[in-house]
């Protein structure tokens, strides 16, 4: 192991440590590889499966296993208008599994999203059984108020330019608070504790992902 994965897999184990007082699991990885491995190992066979937004999950490959894989999926790209969209969002809700990434952890185990619809951070509180979150270590922030200032000036104005909208962030990199139309900067989320034990599984990985 690498200087900088030591590193990570100390600053995990806090993490980790911390998560636990906050009724959520966590578990570290070197690899996505091995992350992935261990989320699909977790999941049984014929379970229902959803996903929220995330880059994340994209990059470490779990999008494609996942596909591989024996499940039932509720893929909301899948809806061909709004009604449908709908639809599959209340499917959504009663999955087995739902895959997200965090846009920020704390060393304290807080976990910081910003949403724009907001269906991501609902089926995150509550909805399906089990919510597996995948991290990378470049997501990890000292506090709630540092993970904010994160996703506001890193995350969202990536996303901003990939999403091609016409706001303040994506034309300079850096947040501007807007109330543009366009914005998705519309729900901020701090999960400080889960009510439901076993229910939010955190899986860190001592990689650079997603935004």
């Amino acid at each position: 192991m690498s200087p900088k994965k030591e590193a990570f897999s100390a600053m995990a184990k806090t993490i980790i440590e911390n998560l636990q007082k906050r009724n959520m699991e966590g578990y570290f990885f070197e690899s996505s590889a091995d992350c992935v491995k261990a989320v699909i190992d977790s999941i049984p066979q014929g379970s229902v499966i959803s996903w929220g937004g995330s880059e994340t999950i994209k990059e470490t490959g779990l999008m494609d296993a996942v596909h591989n894989g024996a499940y039932e999926l509720i893929d909301r790209a899948a809806a061909r208008n709004p009604e449908e969209a709908r639809a599959l969002y209340t499917k959504t809700v009663l999955a087995d599994y739902y895959l997200i990434s965090s846009n920020a952890v704390t060393i304290e185990g807080e976990l910081i999203n910003i949403d724009g619809n907001g269906n991501r951070v609902a089926c995150l509180i509550q909805g399906p059984s089990h919510v597996i979150i995948v991290v990378g270590m470049n997501k990890i922030v000292t506090d709630v108020e540092s993970g904010v200032a994160r996703v506001r000036n890193m995350a969202s104005p990536a996303n901003a330019v990939r999403l091609n909208r016409k706001l303040p962030c994506a034309a300079t990199g850096h947040c501007h608070d807007c109330l543009s139309p366009e914005c998705f900067c519309n729900q901020i989320v701090v999960t400080r504790r889960s009510g439901h034990t076993g229910r939010i599984k955190v899986y860190l990985v001592a990689e650079d992902l997603g935004y």
